[in-house]
């Protein structure tokens, strides 16, 4: 047994830790191109896209880990029963499930890995990569000087080169400088320029030689202004400094983003799921202590504790209860209590709302940390057996049918979720649909590989059907 239990897990081992690097690197790919735009032309330093990187791997994790447990188990097994190897363990007397118990060990501690990962780590590479990520979409674009292009990155300035050297000489050199407090207009024309950078990064400065500056102060209103001057001043050699703080990334405070579902463990949304539910009761209590005030403000004397029996007896109409003097008053009293109850009861409704939207945040969230470690389980009892019936190894039939696998059970996990965050399904069900649908499948699966069934077997649905096509001739 201990020969079969390491033959096995050797010929899981390897095949997951491949195929989990390979999603992730998939995974990774995606995330670069859908954030590209965001990241090109604004002169990161190499860390700070790494340092990027490596937190979107790590929040990657929840959707490498099933897929490569799926994948590896559907190799494993297609492999070993491809090779015969499962036959000759069978012929030994040895179970199907006794051949799987050291993979359903191996699985069960990562899938507690997985949940202890999806608890301490997960929710502190949301926080940084959410902060860096923010800080890295509102970050200025790099400032570039391409030739014949105006550069209006510097407020107020917009900066021109006709040519540029690869030594960063510039040649034949235009800049325009408004000045918004007094409304001047400068424009500075040189014939060559020398262009570079501080070494703290935090100034361009800009050395021009045989130049010309031209400074026009603006007038008062109206066509013709005796007071606005043009002055021009020449000039051999000057020097030009821009401020390029504004490019630098600048860092925000993480405890922004803190609150977040997604950034917060296990005692963190009970807390904050226990805070908004006394939040919602102190609200219903306040609803009825704002209608009570109401209702004593507004209330008058003059129907008495009987007038409801009166009523019912001799009148149709409650207005033939008031006095003729008093039913204009009555109605527009009425109305204004309605009108108050309206905006006391619109106020509450929205608080309402967004309070139980985000209760069902945070218990989504919840769940989201145990249905991983789940899904894992439920992925291999998927993975395992259907490998031993296909009985295909390698990167062919096994990738297509766990990723087919992993589709169902990603859109159903989706649409649940979506579900479980618009009210439509409670929290639990919604993010526990996907488990309880693949569960029994697995179950199924693992009934038919134990039986030696012929599910995918397709040269035993071609003998079945001639069997009973030629049964239907006689």
């Amino acid at each position: 047994m201990k020969k079969v239990h390491l033959l096995v897990f050797k010929a899981f081992i390897r095949p997951f830790i491949v195929t989990f690097f390979i999603v992730m690197f998939v995974l990774l790919m995606l995330f670069l191109f859908k954030y590209i735009d965001d990241l090109i032309g604004k002169g990161f330093e190499w860390y700070v896209i790494l340092e990027l990187l490596m937190y979107a791997s790590a929040t990657n994790v929840a959707m490498a880990l099933p897929l490569a447990i799926l994948l590896s188990s559907i190799m494993t097994f297609g492999s070993l029963g491809e090779n015969y190897e499962l036959v000759a363990i069978k012929s030994a007397g040895i179970s199907l499930q006794r051949a799987m118990t050291p993979l359903i060990v191996g699985v069960s501690v990562l899938s507690l890995a997985a949940f202890l990962f999806s608890d301490y780590m997960l929710p502190v590479a949301n926080l940084k990569m959410g902060s860096l990520l923010y800080d890295v979409r509102n970050q200025k674009a790099a400032f570039l000087i391409k030739e014949g292009i105006f550069n209006n990155s510097i407020p107020g300035y917009a900066i021109r080169v006709k040519k540029k050297d690869p030594d960063q000489t510039l040649h034949d050199v235009l800049i325009y400088e408004r000045n918004t407090s007094s409304g001047n207009i400068n424009v500075l024309v040189a014939k060559e320029g020398q262009m570079f950078i501080t070494d703290d990064n935090q100034l361009l400065v800009l050395k021009l030689k045989d130049g010309k500056r031209y400074e026009e102060t603006a007038g008062a209103s109206g066509p013709y202004n005796p007071r606005q001057r043009l002055m021009r001043t020449e000039f051999k050699e000057t020097e030009q400094r821009f401020d390029l703080s504004g490019f630098q990334l600048k860092r925000t405070d993480e405890d922004l983003f803190k609150s977040n579902y997604a950034m917060l463990n296990l005692k963190q949304l009970n807390f904050y799921r226990d805070s908004f539910s006394l939040k919602g009761d102190s609200n219903l209590r306040s609803t009825y202590r704002d209608l009570s005030m109401i209702a004593r403000v507004y209330r008058t004397d003059s129907l008495n504790t009987k007038a409801p029996t009166i009523f019912l007896k001799k009148y149709k109409n409650v207005l033939d209860l008031i006095p003729l003097d008093k039913k204009l008053q009555s109605v527009q009293t009425a109305k204004e209590q309605v009108r108050s109850i309206k905006e006391v009861l619109s106020r509450k409704e929205l608080f309402i709302a967004d309070n139980e939207a985000r209760m069902r945040g945070f218990l989504v969230e919840l769940n989201r940390k145990f249905t991983l470690a789940i899904s894992c389980l439920v992925l291999f009892f998927i993975g395992a057996p259907l490998g031993a019936i296909i009985r295909k190894g390698g990167l062919g039939l096994p990738v297509v049918m766990s990723v087919l696998f992993f589709l169902i059970y990603h859109i159903i996990s989706t649409i649940g979720e979506k579900a479980a965050k618009e009210g439509s399904l409670t929290p639990f069900l919604g993010m526990w649909i996907a488990i309880f649908t693949l569960s029994p499948l697995g179950v199924f699966l693992t009934y038919k590989a134990t039986v030696d069934s012929a599910l995918f077997d397709f040269d035993f649905y071609k003998r079945w059907f001639k069997q009973l096509f030629v049964k239907h001739r006689e």
